[in-house]
Formats: structure tokens, C-alpha cells, sequence
């Protein structure tokens, strides 16, 4: 079976596989999917207001149409790994209520998840949809509704709300410029599914512009503008780019991947970007580098690009990982976390590592250490630092149930690094007056919450769930919760907008 962005070479399922984990770390397989909950989970989790996690598979389920090939799975799963179906992609005739979902959820201002359907829809080219925490799906809009798929084919990536409200993402195919082997768009989309495509890519020629922006999902940064990544096109040999792009639609090409010497500076950049603490943006390439098997990096607004470190880089069979297709996240301890899909202690299962902003790599857990990989195998999807201050995420592959040969139907895992809890937002921005989630532990019996110093009034909604005003005078920074345990600091700053 053939499983949309799975690159890695067949011939790599029959390496063998070990794992070691830090003692100053607790690494489980708390949960294994086995077809009908789902098959190929290949993105990261969200946590929900409820405090437990939510994601979608690319295939599984029992919907009335589903097959081998077609479904996909919206699922709840609790921290302790009690997993529960919410719905079945590929229940309606001829799945028109999408196909293969294989972007993650956003958890938007109202309450609701929002996501993208890789196929399917309407018109079998893939959806936008709305799904609340109970499952209840509202398809928002069906792709390639326009001419020539001049809207765009085939979404991939999660969504990103922006601060007014509408959600932005991209297609890997399809818009005014591309065709069904590339181009893409950048699209806006109204809660009520009113779609704008920003910017059709391969408006230049040979797509010195980018071509199929197949990432994880865009970033919007402190400057209000969005930054993504294309896998092809660009100026050097269809490897790439990295680009930043205006609310408005203007597109600036902030690099062109495998501008180096051995494509030292990475090609495939299939991960999502973030916008560490310092105000650069980082990511990571699924190719390139000096071992071809990918590379971090750091960029800056205006487009400066440093490599940080290429995967591959210690003897053996790439014990520090390779193929990094999921991105970084920065954790409350001001270091980089993320997956490789590739590598490990013997080559093969994927790997579980944390960065330092310095530059030194230390692998946490090598997956397949356990008999027919039953930890998992390939972690494509990345990772979720939770408010609990635990690592959670899923293995695209392994696990204890055979799904047609496919090396296990994929894990749910959770690895305690012995961080702290923390709170965090549902949007990390807002204007003074509005009322904004928060997510948290032990929130039940909060005493106070302050936006950088200035004292808030709030409405605790359940022990995970709290919902607060941007107090008059608030500025931006870091937010401050006082429960009966003690205080809870925010992971990223909140950004007040005047």
C-alpha cells in the first residue's frame, strides 16, 4: 500500500532496530492503532480544551466507503492512551466528505477543530472541513471547484489562524499557474468557507518561485506576515524554497535550497517553520546536506540562512537520525525538539532528538526496539509538547497489528523528559477586551492570571480549560496563571495587538 509522503526506501523495513533512552527519561507506547481506529498517523496531536489529544489518520476507519485506500480516522486519545474513533473519513458515497487527511488539526478560536482532507471532496481533489470534539464534520470547501483547479488540488499541512480570524493554508497542486505535477497555492479561508487563493506558485519561469508546498503548514511570525516552505522548484535544480508571505498575498523567495556545496543548506524541506524565541525562524530539509539524508536550519526574516546541523553525521547507520520530515518544536526549556523519520541506533525506525540553540544534537529514543517494532516505527508526524510539560506524538508504521503488510498500523507514544507544566494558548494573540483560551493542568482553584504583569479577570471552565480578558494596559509577553500548586508561565509570549 502506498502511503502519501512516505519516501523512505522499502529496502530499510528489514534493517534491524534498537533504541536507548536516557535514564533521565521515560519513553511509552501507550496506545497502537489497528485499522479500524485508524491507519498512518502522520502528523502531529493537538490538545483540546478537555486537556486530552486529538489528530487524524490517513487511512483506517470503517466508514461505508472506506478501503485499503481511501478513509482516514478523527480521534481522541487520552494521555494514558485510551483511544476513541470520532469519525470515519470516506462515509459518504463516493467520500465526499474527504479522503486521507494527512495535515494536522488546528484548534481554533471557537472551540472547533479545523483541518484539510488530501483527497476526496466534491470533487475527489480534497477538502477543507470544520470538526468539533464530538465529531460532528462541516465540509467548508471542496478544491479544484474553480477552472483549470485554479483554487487548488490536493491540501496538505495544518492550517494557521491568523490574528484576524481567517485560517491560511496550502495545496500541493493545482492553482492559476500549476497543473496536477505542480504549482500549488497559498489560500485564505473565512470560518463560514469563503476561499481567496493568495499566491499561485510557478508564476515564475520553471518555478523559480517554488512549486508544490507540501510542509507541514505555514507560520505566522511577530511581523504579522506567513512563512512556508516549497519541496521543488526554485533556482537550484527543483530543490526548494523557503518563502515569506504578506496577509495580503505578496510573495518574497527568502531562499533557494541547495544554494551550497552539497546542498549543505538542505533540499525537500518537507517540515512546518517556527519562529524560535530569538526571532529567527527554524526548520528542517527531509534531503540534502553532506550525507543527503537532511538538515536543520536557521533563518532570518530577511532571509539569511545558516545550516546547523546535517543528520547522518555520526559512523554507523545514522544513529543521530536522518530524513526529518516534521519540523522542530521549541520546548519550555528553550531547546529544540523533533523526529527524524529515518535512522536511529541501528539504522532504520526513526528517532525522537533535542537541539540546543548552540548547535549539539543528543538523540532521546531510537524507535524498533522492541520486537516487530511494537514502539513504532517512522514518527512522520512530529512532536506535541503538552501544558503537563510531556512530549506526545505518533509512528506513522508499527505497532502489534498487521494492516495488509504495512509493517504495523502505527503508535501512540508519550516521552517524559522531566519538564514542568506550563500554560498555553488556543491563539497566542488578541486585542484588550477579547476574550481568549487558555490550556492548562490543575487550573480548578485559580487565584490570578496577569498578561505581563497587569492583572487579568478570567472564567475557569474546567481543570484543562480557562477562559481570560486581555486586560487593559496588558502588553506583550508572557502570561502568568497562580493556581492552588503554584504559578504556571506561558510557553510563548502573548502578542497584545494595539
Amino acid at each position: 500500500m502506498t502511503r502519501p509522503r512516505v519516501w523512505k526506501i522499502a529496502s530499510i523495513i528489514f534493517l534491524l532496530c534498537a533504541a536507548i533512552a536516557s535514564p533521565a527519561q521515560t519513553f511509552k507506547s501507550a496506545a497502537v492503532f489497528t485499522g479500524t481506529n485508524g491507519t498512518g498517523p502522520q502528523v502531529s496531536l493537538t490538545q483540546g480544551p478537555d486537556g486530552n489529544y486529538y489528530g487524524v489518520t490517513v487511512f483506517g476507519g470503517d466508514g461505508t466507503y472506506h478501503t485499503e485506500y481511501l478513509g482516514g480516522v478523527f480521534f481522541r486519545v487520552t494521555a494514558n492512551g485510551a483511544l476513541t474513533p470520532l469519525y470515519n473519513f470516506c462515509s459518504e458515497a463516493n467520500c465526499a466528505d474527504g479522503a486521507g487527511p494527512d495535515g494536522g488539526l488546528l484548534l481554533a478560536m471557537d472551540g472547533n477543530f479545523y483541518g484539510t482532507a488530501n483527497g476526496g471532496g466534491a470533487n475527489n481533489y480534497g477538502t477543507v472541513f470544520k470538526m468539533t470534539p464530538e465529531g460532528q464534520l462541516t465540509t467548508l470547501h471542496n478544491f479544484c471547484s474553480e477552472r483549470n483547479c485554479a483554487d487548488g488540488m490536493f491540501p496538505s499541512g495544518t492550517l494557521v489562524q491568523g490574528t484576524n480570524g481567517n485560517f491560511y493554508g496550502t495545496t500541493q497542486d493545482g492553482g492559476p499557474h500549476g497543473s496536477f505535477l505542480g504549482g500549488g497555492i497559498v489560500f485564505k479561508i473565512t470560518p463560514s468557507g469563503d476561499l481567496t487563493t493568495l499566491y499561485g506558485f510557478c508564476a515564475l519561469e520553471q518555478c523559480r518561485d517554488g512549486s508544490g508546498p507540501e510542509s507541514v503548514g505555514l507560520v505566522q511570525a511577530s511581523d504579522g506576515n506567513f512563512y512556508g516552505t516549497t519541496v521543488e522548484g526554485g533556482a537550484n535544480a527543483n530543490s526548494g524554497t523557503a518563502f515569506k508571505i504578506t496577509p495580503q498575498g505578496a510573495l518574497t523567495t527568502l531562499h533557494n535550497f541547495c544554494s551550497e556545496s552539497d546542498c549543505n543548506d538542505g533540499t525537500a524541506p518537507r517540515g512546518s517553520l517556527i519562529q524560535g524565541t530569538d526571532g529567527n525562524i527554524y526548520g528542517t530539509t527531509a534531503q540534502g546536506g553532506l550525507n543527503a539524508m537532511g538538515v536543520i536550519f536557521r533563518i532570518s526574516p530577511r532571509g539569511t540562512l545558516t545550516s546547523l546541523y546535517i543528520f547522518c553525521n555520526e559512523s554507523g547507520d545514522c544513529p543521530d537520525g536522518a530524513g526529518p520530515t516534521s519540523g522542530l518544536i521549541q520546548a519550555t526549556d528553550g531547546n529544540f525538539y523533533g523526529t527524524s523519520t529515518l535512522g536511529g541506533t541501528n539504522g532504520g525506525g526513526g528517532t525522537i532528538f533535542k537541539f540546543t540553540p548552540e548547535g549539539a544534537l543528543t538523540t532521546l529514543y531510537s524507535f524498533c526496539l522492541q520486537t516487530n517494532c511494537a514502539d513504532g516505527d517512522s514518527p512522520i508526524g512530529g512532536l506535541l509538547q503538552a501544558t503537563s510539560g510531556d512530549f506526545y506524538g505518533t509512528a506513522d508504521f508499527g505497532g502489534l497489528q498487521d494492516c495488509a503488510g504495512s509493517y504495523g498500523c502505527g503508535t501512540f507514544f508519550r516521552l517524559d523528559t522531566g519538564l514542568g507544566a506550563f500554560v498555553t494558548f488556543v491563539h497566542a494573540a488578541g486585542q484588550v477586551g477579547q476574550t481568549v483560551g487558555i490550556l492548562g493542568q490543575s487550573l480548578t482553584g485559580t487565584s490570578a492570571v496577569s498578561f505581563n504583569g497587569t492583572t487579568a479577570t478570567f472564567t475557569v471552565i474546567s481543570d484543562t480549560f480557562m477562559k481570560v480578558t486581555v486586560p487593559a494596559g496588558a502588553t506583550t509577553g508572557y502570561v502568568t496563571v497562580t493556581t492552588q500548586s503554584g504559578g504556571l508561565t506561558s510557553n510563548v509570549p502573548f502578542d497584545v495587538i494595539q
